[in-house]
């Protein structure tokens, strides 16, 4: 995966953080003074009344005299509690990509649903968390995902503890753990906060779900000689990730895709970095290619003649890979109808 520019070494922390810094200076712009004068968007509507607790991935017990009402998220965080029916009042990390000459600005991949004109945008890029902005919402309770164990994602290290004493925190594993547990996770967090996760909306959305990973199980059964390459790319190297650590990689080799394993790990045991001299290092026939914003994208690797001269890419075997799921039923079930579809269609080109 890429380095942000302040990684001083290979970890997890630093170089999943693609889209919070690397490559983006003329795609993105840092987050002005989002947040609404009357202190954010309406809360959600659907918090109960009464005492609140939740046991967390951290094995911490979180609780609270009520129901959390102001809700702040990390915004892939955000975008699933909008799926179950949770609305939160502020996010961070990546939420909006901002035209460089119009400034106009779009939903990042990683905002799903949500509406980034009505939520409070506390930080947009890795490293940025504006502390008297996050007071200003009055905040009960702070969401976010975990890579590692107690390390919460998008949450600046050296402005942790400060952060932390506002209000109380939840912390969700995106890692080590398979795709539908992570969901689970999700729905259980999104119940204890008031929201009916049991809808006709919802307990479709599951279905489909549970139907693309059949048809995932069933490509693969049939494509055994198709290699999927997991790869991320950056101008200096092009990052092949473990199937052994993302929930999403997790789930799909539980389904019998055949998934490269790369050899040579960085120190926390989540990718191998190439140098584009090396990028054939590793033969596939189809590669998911991270779709976050700040890493490399098929149009721009045309600059790339090592990319161009992989057997999938003149094969137009690239698909993208949405690299940090947001975990609800109705984002992941196109993640396996996409992957399922692209192995279907695929041919041995390795």
């Amino acid at each position: 995966m890429p380095s942000t520019a302040s990684a001083t070494r290979l970890t997890r922390r630093g170089l999943l953080a693609a889209g919070g810094a690397l490559g983006l200076g003329a795609a993105l712009a840092a987050c002005g003074s989002d947040t609404k004068k009357d202190g954010g968007s309406t809360p959600s509507a659907s918090a109960k009344s009464g005492p609140w607790e939740f046991k967390d991935d951290r094995g911490l017990t979180v609780k609270a005299k009520s129901t959390p009402k102001r809700i702040v998220a990390f915004t892939g965080t955000a975008a699933a509690l909008h799926d179950f029916g949770v609305e939160v009042v502020g996010v961070f990390g990546p939420t909006y990509v901002e035209d460089p000459k119009t400034k106009a600005r779009k939903p990042d991949v990683q905002a799903g649903d949500l509406d980034i004109n009505k939520v409070a945008v506390i930080g947009n890029v890795w490293g940025e968390f504006k502390i008297e902005e996050y007071l200003k919402l009055n905040p009960e309770v702070l969401i976010t995902d975990m890579w590692e164990k107690n390390d919460l994602w998008y949450v600046p290290a050296e402005q942790k503890d400060k952060i932390l004493k506002i209000a109380p925190s939840v912390a969700l594993w995106a890692s080590d753990l398979s795709m539908p547990a992570v969901l689970q996770r999700h729905a259980d967090l999104a119940a204890s906060l008031g929201a009916d996760v049991q809808t006709s909306q919802i307990k479709a959305d599951k279905t489909r779900f549970e139907a693309a990973a059949e048809r995932v199980r069933k490509a693969a059964k049939g494509k055994k000689d198709i290699k999927v390459l997991i790869g991320s790319g950056s101008p200096d190297l092009f990052y092949v990730s473990t199937p052994v650590r993302p929930t999403d990689t997790l789930f799909f080799k539980e389904l019998g895709v055949n998934l490269v394993v790369p050899t040579k790990l960085d120190q926390g045991g989540w990718f191998e970095g190439l140098s584009w001299e090396n990028v054939d290092k590793y033969k596939a026939d189809v590669i998911m290619l991270d779709n976050r914003t700040g890493t490399l994208q098929p149009e721009q690797l045309k600059a790339k003649p090592t990319w161009a001269a992989l057997p999938a890419v003149k094969a137009g075997q690239v698909v993208p890979r949405v690299t940090e799921p947001v975990y609800s039923y109705a984002k992941c079930a196109p993640l396996l109808e996409d992957l399922a579809k692209a192995l279907e269609n695929a041919k041995k080109v390795s």
